[in-house]
Order: structure tokens, then C-alpha cells, then sequence
């Protein structure tokens, strides 16, 4: 006599491919890439809000660009933070002293 046993399907279920399975998936990554939009509306807002001192517009650009703001005050993307954060670039400047201040001091400590 010859046994018939079923073997499980062992795959997770969005190998599947039922219906129900890639439509969770697909609204799982619609809600993800949603998510990702409304942080990056809100990190350029930062950037500009005016009831932000001027080194949280700035950390908030370097953080949205990954990068950090140069040390030299003739480096010509301090235009660019400026503009982008609506700061002087005389406030954009003074950030940039007082940071390399802060630099100095932690260094001879």
C-alpha cells in the first residue's frame, strides 16, 4: 500500500504569490516610501523655519545632504548652506566660528 502524504508548502507566503499576500507587501512599501517622503518634507523645513536658531537650520542641511559644513570660510558651499538654510552668510560664518571654537577648545582640553 502506498502512503500519500501532503508536504507543506514551506516557503514564507510572499513566495507564494497569493493575492492577498503582494497586496500587503505592496502597501507595506507604499508605506515606507510614504514615510521616507514626509521625513524629508519635514528635515527641509527645518532647514528654513525661522524659529530655528541658525545651527539647527545648518545641522538639519547637513543631515538631509550628509554632509558636514566646511571649515574654511572661503569654501564656496557656504553660499549654498546659506541660501538653502535662509541664513546670512555672516550667520553662516558665525556658526562656523563658534563650531571651530567649540573644535578648539575640546582639543586643548
Amino acid at each position: 500500500m502506498t502512503s500519500s502524504r501532503l508536504i507543506p508548502d514551506r516557503r514564507p507566503r510572499y513566495l507564494r504569490g497569493d493575492n492577498e499576500t503582494i497586496i500587503d507587501f505592496r502597501r507595506r512599501r507604499e508605506l515606507v516610501v510614504e514615510a521616507r517622503v514626509e521625513r524629508k518634507r519635514l528635515e527641509a523645513a527645518e532647514q528654513t523655519s525661522e524659529l530655528n536658531l541658525p545651527g539647527a537650520r545648518i545641522r538639519a542641511w547637513e543631515l538631509v545632504h550628509g554632509l558636514r559644513m566646511p571649515s574654511s570660510p572661503a569654501h564656496s558651499i557656504l553660499d549654498q548652506i546659506a541660501v538653502t538654510t535662509q541664513l546670512s552668510l555672516a550667520e553662516v560664518h558665525e556658526e562656523q566660528r563658534m563650531r571651530l571654537g567649540e573644535t578648539a577648545a575640546i582639543a586643548g582640553a
